[in-house]
């Protein structure tokens, strides 16, 4: 689910932090700069692991504070398809279910990939697994909070960093309003399995 990613930037430190010591300065800013952040094609960034490198410093013209090139491991979420997951029911909806790792909620479980045959109960806003036995039909909740574990199915990246403005004002400001509601970095996983779905549905 984790994994660490090598990575380089240039971290600028301020007059103010010079006295303190070099690399745990260093250390604070990077993640400042990227924790709990998406980055594109790479995943949720978490903490740092260390610093490989740190290359030689410089001023810049007008600028009191010094940069130096960083060289860096990042430990990041980003789990490979068909890794197993345990998590937490969030929410359902007609789409399907949403789960949360509790750091982590953009996880979608669409309902063509829960188990079958599953049917959406509108009153209670849950889905629920007709689970067939020799004694008849009995239905399995998906209830909110619930631990469930999921099979990772696909990884969906969007880009949502800003672009060149459009002509037309009303398109940009549409534009806009779509992109605020994407999430970066979108999970899509499957119960569609035995083992899989509620923990409680498995257990003894």
């Amino acid at each position: 689910m984790f994994v660490l990613v090598e990575m380089k930037d240039t971290v600028r430190i301020k007059p103010h932090l010079f006295g303190l010591d070099r690399t745990e300065t260093i250390s604070t800013q990077l993640n400042k700069k990227f924790a709990n952040k998406v980055i594109h094609q790479v995943g949720l960034c978490i903490a740092l692991h260390d610093i490989t490198k740190i290359e030689d410093s410089y001023i810049l013209p007008g600028d009191g504070a010094y940069h130096c090139k960083v060289h860096f491991r990042y430990a990041v979420l980003r789990p490979f398809i068909d890794e197993v997951i345990v998590g937490k029911v969030r929410s359902s909806s007609p789409e399907g279910v949403n789960v949360s790792l509790g750091f982590f909620d953009d996880i979608l479980i669409p309902a063509d990939s829960l188990q079958h045959p599953s049917r959406f109960d509108q009153s209670e806003q849950v889905w629920i697994w007709e689970y067939q036995t020799e004694d008849g039909c009995h239905d399995l909740y998906m209830d909110v909070r619930k631990g469930i574990r999921f099979r990772v199915a696909e990884e969906i990246f969007v880009d949502v960093s800003p672009s060149a403005p459009e002509a037309n004002e009303a398109a940009e400001k549409e534009k806009r309003e779509r992109e605020s509601r994407q999430s970066p970095y979108t999970i899509i996983g499957s119960v569609s399995g035995p083992g899989l779905g509620l923990l409680e549905w498995w257990q003894s």
